[in-house]
């Protein structure tokens, strides 16, 4: 196996688990911040107001996008059975 592979199977790996880690963090990021936003103009202090907002938003962006997720996860899986001779040899 050469470095080379290595370095391009790690960086494609890395890039595939920034986009998945992505997808699911920035809509629950956004809505923190409208409801952090929300709770200072309104002087409310309530811990669960920015919970509850944030759960509901992944949920309904994990199941939005987990059939993309996979299908990523599948088409790596399926590029690295591809090389396995590459890195045998």
């Amino acid at each position: 196996m050469t470095p080379e592979l290595f370095v391009e199977l790690f960086r494609d790996a890395l890039w595939m688990v920034l986009l998945l880690v992505c997808a699911i963090v920035v809509p629950s990021l956004l809505v923190g911040l409208v409801v952090a936003i929300f709770q200072a103009a309104t002087s409310i202090n309530e811990q669960t107001l920015s919970f509850l907002p944030r759960l509901v938003v992944t949920l309904l962006v994990l199941m939005g996008f987990a059939h993309w997720g996979t299908q990523m996860m599948m088409e790596f899986f399926y590029e690295i059975i591809e090389r396995i001779p590459q890195v045998l040899w």
